[in-house]
């Protein structure tokens, strides 16, 4: 079974910067593009940040030369990363990881974290 669990959320002022991390558990063949979304109530989820298998980054506009993504492919550590800095207010959402993953039977599938809430306050 392959879950995905996500920490480093939580509350920063304006300016600050939080850390995301997405842990990825369970028994799987490879793991292919990797992404954050967010959303906040009321509103359609949003792409923030994807990375490729081959580290390959691109960013939402709102978010470009603010965030940073990352993954590790450690085979006892399979990981994607998100560096937030100058945090706005308007980054106030539940921010979600995704994965790209081809099962043990090479069944792939898109698999999502629980969501981790991140407020910035003004």
């Amino acid at each position: 079974q392959v879950q995905l669990v996500e920490s480093g959320g939580g509350l920063v002022q304006a300016g600050g910067s939080l850390t995301l991390s997405c842990r990825v558990s369970g028994s799987f063949f490879d793991i292919h593009t990797m992404a954050w979304y967010r959303q906040v109530p009321g509103k359609q989820r949003e792409l923030v940040a994807t990375i490729s298998g081959l580290s390959s980054t691109d960013y939402a506009d709102s978010v470009r030369d603010r965030f940073t993504i990352s993954r590790t492919n450690d085979p006892y550590n399979y990981a994607a990363h998100l560096q937030m800095d100058s945090l706005k207010p308007e980054d106030t959402a539940v921010y979600y990881c995704y994965a790209d993953i081809t099962g043990l039977g090479y069944r792939r599938g898109d698999y999502w974290g629980q969501g981790t809430q991140v407020t910035v306050s003004s």
